[in-house]
């Protein structure tokens, strides 16, 4: 490629981010008028066609995003996709498409797997016609690998994508991904555009279709609310559908047409790559012995699995019974697989909070080292806004959850070196653990709500837990939404999933009764929501916020709420003032949530937890 018009630029990430998105901005449009510069081929990591390519180096989650037929300027498009830089504070790189001048793809990483070959848009030799662009990780990739004889060009997990698609096509290549995903595959020998996410959308997509066929493609939806097009009206923004595909043809223009859009997962199917799956054998029937035992290898699997990463591993660890289970399995497998490190375990609360004083126990029990935020008040509030703008949404639970996550994985990037965060999302809507489940008219009705849970989770606390974690650069792990265990528990009989002698997620409880995997009394310890048990007893965080919110709106605002906000109308303060701050930023769009997060079977005004008549806290709280 020596003396090909090639576009390569270093620039350190931090400088840019410290001097603000101006400058990252400038940056992209002077760099963009170099593109004739002439550079040797010892200059670029591979081999690539004649291209636009900006690369930004930093130290060693990601952030995707494409533009199919833009009529506007692709230099003044790009600065578009810095918007998302958070997501992958190593490199960026900003490529067009030889051959289709007005299609163009932007990547920012986070070196976890192949520290060499990791940039994209991914292309190799044997498929030249094939670009891909896709954040996620891909846990069976050597094992397929294996199983169809494919000659690997990289270490990428994402390359199985590319040999999957050319042999199988999208719909199978999708089924056989056991990981978390969204892609974005642009076949030009075909002239095909295909985009898939995974099955709870614990990796993020969101889409810009215009009448015209422009499409815009990024991670996080404020990577496409300045998008220019040549609509007179506003053009929709939705979150791509998690468990689906999408098929587009790709016109001479660049512009597209959706020709197929299908679901390639439920949450309640087997999935298809479990054949292929490492696991062992699980027993047959639902004899209760059987069942727990299947829990066990299934969750211990799901978590080893996940231990896929060149950065060091870290774990949230609220003293709650999914954090304390994944975070003690994580300890249990990295001392077997002879991790170089120990595993960093974080918690945030007030000193006093529950969640504070039962992780220190949990840690002193499995041995991490553990580091504790101190929450306070003040830093929680003076926080909320930055952390609207980062979830994207205004859902009130949501809020209140994610300003201490948001916090305690700041304290991890700035703090310490751990990059790849294992977490317990997930085992509440799939275990029946919200304390609502105890008054379900029936274990049907119980199980039917499970299921659609898990099928919200992406506008909830999925969202939560990608949006808190990847603003500061980290990559979550989240091993109680694996595939073939959320399959294999949902298939269960619904009377062995409800809450059972008053306790919540009985059953997962009781498969792990007389391991000393964790201190029996954080084994049966109660339901906490997070965003309440990180404050104590006496004041909930929920109580702290709606005291200072008092003073920012108005009884006259919230009587005019229903004029204002039409769609999702806040009923309290509280949820006025989100939604705000929310249409501050993203005036419009509050459609990205269907509706608010709410408990059911129980008459709730407030989501929290501790505000329902049946919540009872642990004695020692």
């Amino acid at each position: 490629m020596t003396g090909e018009p090639l576009l390569h630029v270093v620039l350190h990430h931090h400088k840019a981010k410290r001097e603000g998105s101006t400058e990252s901005q400038r940056f992209i449009s002077s760099a963009v008028r170099l593109r004739d510069t002439q550079l040797p081929a010892s200059r670029c990591c591979r081999e690539t066609s004649p291209s636009l390519c900006l690369r930004v180096q930093r130290r060693k989650m990601c952030g995707i995003w494409a533009l199919f037929g833009s009529d506007e300027c692709l230099s003044v498009q790009c600065t578009s996709a810095m918007k998302i830089a958070h997501r992958g504070p190593d490199a960026f790189r900003f490529e067009n498409v030889n051959g289709f001048t007005s299609c163009c793809f932007g990547f920012h990483r986070l070196a976890i797997v192949d520290q060499l070959y990791g940039m994209q848009p991914l292309r190799v030799k044997k498929f030249p016609y094939l670009f891909l662009c896709y954040n996620g990780e891909i846990y069976n990739h050597k094992r397929l690998r294996d199983r169809f004889d494919f000659d690997y060009q990289t270490h990428m997990d994402g390359e199985i994508l590319l040999h999957l698609y050319d042999r199988f096509g999208v719909e199978k290549m999708a089924t056989l991904l056991d990981g978390v995903f969204a892609f974005i595959l642009l076949d030009v020998a075909n002239r095909k555009v295909f985009l898939g996410r995974d099955t709870y959308g614990v990796r993020p997509m969101f889409k810009l279709l215009t009448d015209d066929g422009f499409l815009a493609v990024c991670s996080e939806a404020k990577g496409l609310t300045q998008i220019t097009h040549s609509m007179s009206e506003p053009v929709k923004i939705t979150p791509f559908p998690p468990g689906h595909f999408e098929i587009f043809d790709l016109q001479p223009n660049g512009k597209v047409k959706s020709v197929k859009m299908d679901r390639f997962h439920c949450c309640t199917d087997e999935p298809k790559h479990a054949v292929y799956d490492s696991a062992e054998a699980l027993g047959k029937g639902f004899a209760l012995e059987t069942v727990k035992a299947n829990i066990r290898i299934l969750f211990e699997n799901a978590v080893r699995k996940r231990l896929m990463a060149h950065r060091r591993i870290g774990c949230l660890l609220s003293g709650g019974l999914d954090s304390s289970l994944v975070a003690a399995t994580l300890v249990k497998l990295a001392k077997e697989q002879e991790l170089q490190y120990p595993i960093q375990t974080f918690s945030i609360g007030a000193q006093d909070s529950p969640d504070a004083i039962a992780a220190r126990k949990v840690a002193a029990h499995i041995g991490s080292e553990h580091h504790e935020v101190n929450f306070t008040p003040e830093e929680g509030i003076k926080a909320l806004e930055e952390v609207i703008v980062h979830l994207e949404s205004y859902d009130i639970t949501t809020v209140r959850a994610s300003v201490g996550m948001y916090l305690v994985s700041k304290f991890i990037r700035e703090k310490t070196d751990s990059v790849v965060i294992f977490s317990g999302e997930g085992s509440d809507e799939l275990t029946q653990g919200y304390i609502y489940f105890h008054k379900a008219p029936s274990p049907k009705a119980a199980a039917e709500d499970s299921v659609r849970l898990m099928k919200e989770l992406y506008m909830f606390d999925v969202l939560r837990a990608d949006r808190t974690t990847a603003a500061h650069g980290l990559e979550l792990r989240v091993p109680f939404l694996d595939h073939r265990f959320t399959a294999y528990f949902l298939s269960l009989p619904p009377e062995m999933r409800v809450p059972k002698d008053g306790v919540e997620k009985y059953l997962l409880r009781d498969s792990f009764k007389g391991l000393n995997l964790i201190p029996d009394e954080i084994l049966w310890r109660r339901k906490e929501a997070f965003s309440d048990g990180m404050t104590s007893a006496k004041k909930s965080w929920y109580a702290i916020l709606q005291d200072h919110i008092e003073s920012e709106v108005n009884d006259s605002q919230l009587e005019k709420a229903a004029k204002l906000y039409p769609h999702n109308t806040p009923t309290t303060k509280e949820g006025y003032y989100y939604r705000q701050v929310f249409e501050k930023h993203y005036p419009g769009r509050s459609d990205w949530i269907s509706h608010y997060w709410m408990p059911r079977w129980i008459k709730a005004t407030d989501p929290s937890a501790r505000t329902l008549s049946i919540y009872k806290p642990d004695k020692d709280q």
